[in-house]
């Protein structure tokens, strides 16, 4: 995806939620599964692009893709288990 990405409030804010529970995931993580995803999921709207990002955990993002931009709206972490087939 060459479109520049925008990360909307929401996402920005859960970055923070997220640290202080001690999940820490950074912007370069999200940007990374955005652009080199392990699988994503155009089915529904928004999309989302899935990323392993350990042994344990996927990371999911949510996002919406325009004509100028990408914008991600929010994102999480899974457990492999339930997200992978």
């Amino acid at each position: 995806m060459s479109k520049p990405i925008r990360f909307t409030r929401h996402a920005r804010q859960k970055l923070d939620d997220l640290a202080i529970l001690g999940f820490v995931v950074s912007e370069s993580q999200i940007v990374d599964a955005l652009e080199a995803p392990d699988e994503i999921d155009r089915t529904i709207f928004p999309s989302i692009a899935q990323k392993a990002i350990s042994e344990r955990h996927v990371l999911r993002v949510v996002f919406a893709e325009e004509e100028t931009e990408i914008r991600v709206i929010t994102f999480y972490p899974g457990r492999r288990t339930r997200y992978e087939s």
